[in-house]
């Protein structure tokens, strides 16, 4: 019995060991016209494999593959320029990685350019506003990060260390909202504020 490892490497496994045996067919056949018939019978097939390909924009995709699949062997009128090995051997650059490390990996990196945002506000209120916005934000996060309860005093902390002192939270609007409310949860205040007024709405009535 033969199996489908013993026949060599997929070039492009998407297609599947079938298609790559229809290309390797087709670079046996002499007969230039009966190998282009064979190609567009190859292009039908992965046309049905995946139906977007059947967009005219994207044959150009197609023709690539066959280039590819066949080891740039294929000896056929491509109607599109036809593919060069070197070309498609593009390697894309790589990605840069910030140089500052995360100050404390549980907030994110958004959480400290939020907080240098805050320490450049001038307006006061505005600033507060912030301050809380924020909070919540690194409360959620850390809830996020660590499923245990956070006090509200880890937070209030370390918004301090991370604004190096310049943010305080030393204002009477400050205020952060419940674990619960933070995580899309109900919270049991909110229950018992909606039951109470259901109850005074029958009462009336």
């Amino acid at each position: 019995m033969e199996y489908s490892s013993q026949e060599g490497k997929i070039v492009i496994p998407e297609y599947g060991r079938n298609v790559q045996r229809m290309v390797e067919y087709a670079l046996t056949l002499d007969d230039r016209q009966e190998r282009e018939r064979c190609v567009e019978a190859i292009m039908q097939t992965m046309c049905n494999l995946f139906p977007y390909l059947k967009d005219e924009a994207q044959r150009h995709k197609m023709y690539d593959h066959l280039a590819i699949m066949s080891d740039f062997r294929l000896d056929i009128d491509f109607p599109y320029e036809r593919p060069v090995r070197d070309e498609m051997r593009y390697q894309p650059k790589a990605l840069s990685y910030p140089e500052n490390p995360i100050k404390m990996r549980q907030y994110g990196r958004i959480v400290e350019l939020m907080i240098d945002s805050a320490i450049e506000q001038t307006d006061t209120a505005h600033k507060n506003e912030l301050i809380v916005r924020i909070a919540n934000r690194m409360k959620r996060n850390y809830l996020l990060y660590n499923k245990d309860q956070v006090d509200d005093e880890v937070i209030v902390d370390d918004i301090r260390r991370l604004s190096n002192g310049r943010l305080n939270c030393d204002f009477p609007e400050f205020q952060l909202a419940s674990a619960k409310v933070l995580l899309g949860q109900k919270d049991d205040n909110t229950k018992s504020a909606a039951k109470t007024k259901t109850k005074k709405n029958k009462n009336k009535k």
